[in-house]
């Protein structure tokens, strides 16, 4: 089944083809606008997807070498996410799949990122547990079968990326702040500060990061640094911050990770989302798989961002079981990974509404 994945959940514009779970084409495109604000304008994001939507499907499917002739089906994010920036995506594709008379789904972005591992290699075998982590969310996620999974924790405050960015603002980093720690960690000492590890040992299942942000805070302001301003601070000592930072978030990732992967007898450990592209997260993944004779699967740096290959992944294994959306289908920003299954809004149904 050919699928053209929309993905306008935040601020990138992306659709993709996929031919059954081959990726012909997945156009990104980054709104650098936000770049100087320090985080998403929500309403500047839904006014760029505006502009760029219709010519990033354009080049989509001039990538795979096809027009919309060639689309059986659409499937577009429906939430979580900004709802400005999701109604953009979500109507352009509503309005192709009534004009083609092909069926269409409305998908969870959260589920787009749990499944985006079966776009490389080595793909996880069921059952599998994924860390699914990014800027909004952090969750744990036990995967028994195709379409069938259930959560089994998550943070409780703030997401692991969303301190990630937060820190780097403080340190004056810029924005996104995932990538800049985590250049800078590589050149610091993890072990210089001592910066608290959240739920380690109970909530087994559940996350906290607002500690370890809160902490960071503090530390500057015993430095005599006001946030947002580390230009008084030695290269060093800002090294040495993200690498104590980041070492603190890792090692409650990794831990809760093996700790349920083990807890469930699972072989296959997949970690997935924006925070899954940190090196360090990626590494120690890796080790602790060897070490338990366990099986890692990462996607590809291209597939950790939001990406509209993994909404059409998503989008096929759902249209292919019979479940379509209704036209009236609506954003939902606040959507929850477990309500976008076997019942409504979707249904089976051959017909496109």
């Amino acid at each position: 089944m050919v699928v053209l994945g929309i993905e306008t959940s935040c601020d990138e514009t992306s659709a993709a083809v996929l031919d059954d779970d081959r990726v012909l084409s997945n156009v990104i495109s980054s709104q650098l606008v936000h770049t100087k604000y320090g985080g998403v304008v929500p309403e500047l994001a839904s006014r760029a997807h505006q502009r760029l939507i219709l010519e990033v499907i354009g080049q989509a499917l001039a990538d795979a070498k096809t027009d919309l002739r060639g689309i059986e089906g659409i499937a577009a994010t429906c939430g979580p996410g900004l709802v400005g920036a999701l109604l953009v995506g979500l109507n352009v594709g509503k309005s192709l799949a009534y004009g083609l008379r092909i069926p269409w789904v409305g998908v969870n972005h959260m589920e787009g990122h749990l499944y985006s591992t079966f776009l490389g290699e080595p793909r996880p075998a069921y059952p599998y547990l994924s860390l699914v982590v990014s800027g909004g969310h952090t969750m744990l996620v036990h995967v028994p079968g195709p379409l069938h999974h259930k959560v089994l924790g998550q943070t409780r405050d703030d997401a692991a990326g969303e301190a990630f960015d937060k820190v780097a603002k403080m340190l004056g980093l810029g924005y996104p702040g995932g990538p800049a720690i985590d250049r800078r960690a590589r050149l610091g000492n993890p072990a210089a500060i001592d910066f608290p590890r959240s739920f380690m040992h109970d909530h087994p299942f559940s996350f906290s990061f607002s500690g370890v942000k809160t902490a960071v805070l503090y530390h500057l302001r015993r430095l005599g640094v006001t946030p947002g301003d580390e230009s008084s601070l030695p290269d060093t000592t800002v090294n040495d911050i993200c690498a104590s930072f980041q070492r603190s978030v890792t090692d409650v990732l990794v831990s809760k990770t093996f700790r349920a992967a083990e807890m469930l007898s699972v072989r296959h450990v997949s970690i997935a989302g924006g925070v899954a592209a940190n090196s360090e997260l990626r590494e120690r993944a890796a080790a602790e798989c060897r070490k338990r004779e366990m099986v890692l699967s990462t996607p590809s740096l291209e597939y950790c961002m939001d990406n509209a290959a993994m909404i059409a992944y998503v989008g096929r294994l759902r249209l292919e079981s019979g479940l379509v959306s209704p036209l009236d289908l609506s954003a939902d920003p606040g959507l929850a990974i477990s309500e976008v299954g076997d019942a409504p809004p979707q249904t089976r149904s051959g017909a496109t509404a």
